[in-house]
């Protein structure tokens, strides 16, 4: 029950860094889902968008995971909902992005993955702020 509070509790220890936390994980979140979530919906020239899969993962769970990353992920994160859960298959999709899939190509093409991966981790590791569904939960444990 210790571990769950501990994942659950945040505080950045004021109300205008909580709600600074709050704004930022918002608007993350939104980008995130408005940019790359859309385009697993969004028809291209007839075509849906291709997740590169350079893992060879099954096709299915390799398109589920980068679809419920760019689209789930950021629903639950803009409510602070289980954010440090919730947050690592981003995580890891970003990262794949970054070291795999773009590590040969030019640096204007490799920070998206990478500012992605940054500001998730800094979610992880600060959690989602007092100002969340998150701290709510913690409260009553």
């Amino acid at each position: 029950m210790e571990l769950i509070k501990s994942l659950l509790y945040s505080d950045a220890g004021s109300q205008l860094n909580n709600w600074a936390l709050c704004g930022f994980r918002v608007l993350l979140s939104v980008e995130l889902f408005a940019v790359h979530g859309m385009k697993k919906f969004r028809l291209s020239n007839g075509w849906r968008e291709v997740v590169p899969n350079p893992f060879h993962l099954p096709e299915r769970l390799n398109s589920f995971v980068a679809t419920f990353s760019d689209t789930v992920v950021p629903a639950f994160v803009i409510l602070g909902i289980a954010t440090r859960l919730v947050i690592l298959p981003t995580i890891g999709v970003t990262a794949v992005g970054y070291f795999v899939v773009h590590r040969k190509d030019a640096p204007e093409v490799r920070d998206v993955p990478y500012i992605y991966t940054l500001c998730f981790l800094v979610l992880l590791f600060m959690g989602p702020g007092s100002v969340s569904i998150d701290r709510q939960l913690s409260s009553l444990l």
